[in-house]
């Protein structure tokens, strides 16, 4: 049976946790909710990392180990069959960023191969991730989506592009692991659009295998969801989506306003919510030709979402629809869900600690700035402490 107290189930959300890691989440979201502390603590942290301070074992025994799975995909596996014990998968998330060389991008490459191949011997890794541009220079994806003309070279780095996309989606699909494929800044998630959907036009025929992702922040997704969804009727093949709200909207904001164009995001933090939610039941009433990832921390659309489900009679195991929120966050949706018998993955991040450190701040600095978020953790966190010492 579900409800609007559905999340509140504390002994199932925190099952997991001992009183010692209950007593560490306490106390990192108590330092994430207060933004000072979050901006000082940001700048001291990039600091000593540069300077090569001695940090690392203490920032691995408090956010990283709180946030990320380990250094390693093998590192994970105490984590992976932990949440699998109480029936959530994961999705490992290879978390290094910020870098742009072709060895680092075929690097990227083989560490996702490798994911996949690790996946397909564990039941409980049924989907992995990457960004666009861990295979590819952000700038050559601009440069492509403002269609303008690519030298010889940039041709042929395009193609090696392509390649990888490509290599990545075809061992997906022959070791029936699904791929999601993350949302980036807008100037350059054209040219990232048009190429994934081209991966879905060749392996999507059948089984659904590659998902883009809709960041919902941006105003014109729903008419870009309904395009694409023609566009795939029409060629006859299948689409996934993963939908979200979106991590870059400062970012978005600043540069429409720099370069004096209309800003992509909405206007408003309920505009956002209603296009959210308006991707989702267009998806969800479509589910015969796209499956959904549905990326949320947010509990009224995930309440929807079920409500949703129920009100089309879609079961709530239906592998077409998976739930899925981040490593260390709202597990009080995730264990719920599962609980419920619904399909949910947690993100889990992995890599070395010094290259992990972007995604982490990202992390405590959407902690800080999302109204309410860190408060619920904290007011789940607490009652479940005083029902551990009723």
């Amino acid at each position: 049976m579900i409800s609007e107290n559905t999340f509140d189930n504390t002994q199932v959300a925190f099952a997991l946790k001992s009183d010692s890691e209950l007593e560490r989440a306490y106390f990192l979201f108590k330092m994430i909710s207060k933004e000072p502390l979050v901006r000082i603590g940001t700048a001291a942290t990039n600091f000593a990392l540069k300077a090569n301070l001695p940090i690392e074992g203490l920032i691995r025994a408090t956010v990283f180990d709180h946030f990320c799975g380990g250094v390693t995909e093998v590192d994970c596996i105490p984590a992976i069959d932990k949440m699998y014990s109480k029936g959530v998968s994961s999705v490992l998330d290879y978390s290094v960023e910020g870098k742009e060389t072709e060895a680092f991008f075929d690097d990227a490459t083989q560490k996702i191969l490798d994911i996949i191949h690790f996946a397909d011997e564990k039941e409980a890794i049924p989907i992995v991730v990457f960004k666009p541009t861990g295979f590819g220079r952000f700038a050559l994806f601009q440069k492509i989506g403002e269609k303008q003309e690519l030298a010889s070279e940039e041709q042929e780095e395009w193609s090696r592009i392509v390649n990888r996309f490509d290599q990545v989606c075809k061992l997906a699909k022959e070791k029936k692991v699904e791929v999601l494929i993350d949302g980036e800044e807008s100037w350059m998630q054209d040219a990232a659009d048009k190429l994934v959907e081209q991966m879905m036009e060749r392996y999507n025929k059948d089984a659904i295998v590659v998902y883009n992702t809709l960041q919902t922040y941006r105003w014109d997704r729903l008419e870009f969801l309904k395009a694409s969804h023609n566009r795939a009727e029409e060629k006859g093949f299948k689409m996934g989506f993963k939908i979200v709200r979106g991590a870059y909207m400062e970012k978005e904001r600043t540069r429409a306003s720099e370069k004096g164009y209309k800003s992509p995001i909405c206007e408003t933090k309920q505009d956002t919510d209603d296009n959210f939610n308006a991707c989702l039941e267009y998806i969800l009433n479509n589910l015969n030709t796209i499956s959904i990832f549905v990326g949320t921390h947010n509990e009224e659309s995930t309440f929807l979402a079920m409500q949703l489900m129920k009100t089309l009679n879609i079961e709530s195991a239906d592998e077409r629809v998976w739930f899925g929120q981040l490593y260390g966050m709202s597990d009080h949706i995730s264990y719920n869900l599962s609980d419920l018998g619904y399909n949910v993955a947690k993100y889990l991040p992995f890599g070395p600690v010094k290259d992990v450190m972007p995604y982490l701040i990202r992390r405590a600095e959407e902690n800080t700035s999302v109204a309410g978020q860190t408060g619920r953790e904290l007011a789940l966190i607490k009652k479940e402490r005083k029902r551990r010492k009723a």
